[in-house]
């Protein structure tokens, strides 16, 4: 890979890296506050709890599934990529290991859809 874009690619990398892990300690962090002062204002009855109690399930009902959906097509896109020949410089590997994720999180959505109904 050429030497100037890899020196642009590890600074956005090491810059995605960190600010997601700051927005989802953010996001747990203000929704343990909401919920907390929720329940101290006495605004939690049990249909909140229903909702609180549900939304927790299907995420770690699926949680598993959709780790191993998006690892199960991020591996087959690596085997494809092992049969396709291509020149070093080529973009086509990081187009075809993106879709191939992709794919797997859009199986996941249908399925986490279909069930919620």
């Amino acid at each position: 890979m050429d030497h100037n874009v890899l020196q642009f690619l590890q600074p956005v990398g090491i810059l995605t890296a960190i600010g997601g892990t700051i927005y989802f300690f953010t996001k747990v962090l203000t929704d343990y506050i909401l919920k907390k002062k929720m329940i101290e204002k006495g605004f939690v009855n049990d249909d909140t709890q229903a909702i609180f109690k549900q939304h927790d399930a299907i995420d770690g009902k699926y949680s598993s599934l959709k780790w191993g959906l998006i690892a199960f097509f991020a591996g087959l896109s690596l085997i494809i990529m092992e049969y396709v020949p291509v020149s070093p410089e080529s973009p086509l590997p990081y187009g075809l290991f993106t879709i191939a994720v992709s794919l797997g999180f859009l199986i996941y959505f249908f399925i986490v859809k279909k069930e919620a109904k």
